[in-house]
């Protein structure tokens, strides 16, 4: 078995680490063991480009209880934990290419080794399978049958190659499940991104001003998080809809130029590149910690701070101080990677439960109707979404009431009015 990891020595910690997740992801268990029986992936390749966590573990591990042959590689040079994937190469025998840190031509080199298996089925964090198979590996486009797509910015890349005509491949965008958005990216995101702030930093946030860049689902969760520890927090938004919502919900919402003299603590969660930029650190006071929880790490233009900077050290794990000509100093954590998982654990297992229970079901979805879909970016199907959200419940112990016959008409008819 091929795989490029960093110490296989690490497997036993990582399997422990990989059971105690799985206690936490009952849903994804209960598909687990139906798949253990109907085995619907037999002979079927999966090449996943996701977060190597214990969580993701977990997800490779089913799939492979369904008689699917999966390769994993990590999705973002920081995330990888060195043990989990150890782990899945010893005990579960499943390939990894994924190391803690590694550069960026290590990084696409394993996204090559992974798609050395030809597969039927591609999953990713953020498009790069789709990107590097449309770009380098269209020789693979005939075999597959479809693919899904785990995050916002993902979506995005691949809305636009099906606008323009360049999509291959049908494509599940698990991000848009309700059970996905609603629960991974704003308790997940707001969790976990805070975790990795305090796992990095050890301070104080009550009193700060917190800025946090974009108000969509994932900067919501931060921003409620941020406030329930006691900070001030101000929001920056281009779009006018959401900017009106986070000032709805009790928050200040302000032009990043404007905020950049005041804030504290900066956390971007946009997509986009260059959030803040150059004229913004110029204004920024003594001390100021910048992190980026967006996909990629361009959120923070990270060129100019270095070129801004006379020098710069680390001064804690995860966190490089840059000294600015006027004496200044500013914080950035993790490389101005992702926080909640360079510099903590990522979400807590329980609810991507749920985002991974999305993504099993939806690729078993794909294997059922792919051949029949066009070359599109498509909604997880509603009874996934809502078979998840039961599920859960259920898992909780949680009952909830059902509609009578009576109820079900009323709804299902225009007659009966006032």
């Amino acid at each position: 078995m091929l795989y490029d990891i960093q110490d296989i020595h690490l497997a036993e910690k990582g399997m422990k680490r990989i059971k105690w997740a799985q206690n936490q992801m009952s849903v994804l268990e209960a598909i687990r063991k139906r798949f253990e029986q109907e085995k619907p992936f037999k002979q079927i390749r999966v090449a996943a480009c996701l977060h190597v966590t214990t969580e993701t573990a977990n997800l490779m591990i089913a799939l492979k209880s369904g008689g699917a042959e999966t390769i994993l590689c990590a999705s973002n040079p920081l995330s990888t934990q060195d043990d989990v994937a150890a782990s899945l190469i010893k005990n579960y025998e499943i390939p990894v290419f994924a190391i803690r840190g590694i550069d960026k031509k290590g990084y696409y080199q394993h996204i090559e080794k992974t798609l050395d298996i030809k597969p039927h089925i591609t999953m990713d964090d953020g498009a790069d399978l789709v990107s590097t198979i449309h770009s380098n590996r269209k020789d693979l486009i005939n075999n597959i049958i479809g693919g899904t797509e785990e995050t916002t910015t993902g979506v995005v890349r691949l809305r636009i190659m099906q606008k323009e005509g360049t999509l291959q491949y049908p494509i599940i965008a698990i991000n848009d499940a309700l059970t996905k958005y609603l629960f991974d990216n704003r308790y997940g995101t707001g969790q976990s991104t805070i975790d990795g702030l305090f796992r990095a930093t050890n301070i104080l946030l009550a009193g700060k001003i917190v800025v946090i860049c974009g108000y969509g689902w994932c900067a919501r969760g931060v921003a409620n998080r941020a406030r329930g520890m006691g900070a001030r927090v101000v929001v920056t938004e281009i779009n006018p809809l959401k900017a009106l919502e986070a000032v709805m919900d009790g928050f200040q919402v302000s032009p990043i130029r404007k905020a950049a003299a005041i804030g504290d603590i900066f956390i971007s969660l946009t997509g986009n590149k260059n959030v803040i930029s150059r004229k913004d650190f110029l204004l920024m006071k003594d001390g100021v910690i910048l992190a980026n929880a967006g996909h990629f790490n361009v959120e923070i233009d990270i060129p100019s701070l270095e070129n801004l900077a006379i020098s710069k050290e680390t001064v804690r794990e995860n966190v490089l101080s840059y000294h600015m000509k006027d004496k200044k100093r500013i914080y950035l954590l993790s490389e101005g990677r992702l926080l909640n998982l360079a510099a903590a654990e990522g979400h807590p297992a329980s609810v991507m439960d749920m985002s991974f229970a999305n993504q099993a079901l939806s690729i078993e979805y794909l294997l059922k109707e792919g051949q029949s879909l066009s070359k599109e970016v498509y909604p997880v199907p509603r009874d996934i979404d809502e078979k998840i959200a039961f599920l859960k419940l259920q898992s909780m112990g949680i009952k909830i009431d059902q509609l009578t016959s009576e109820q079900k008409r009323y709804l299902e008819s225009w007659q009966e009015g006032t």
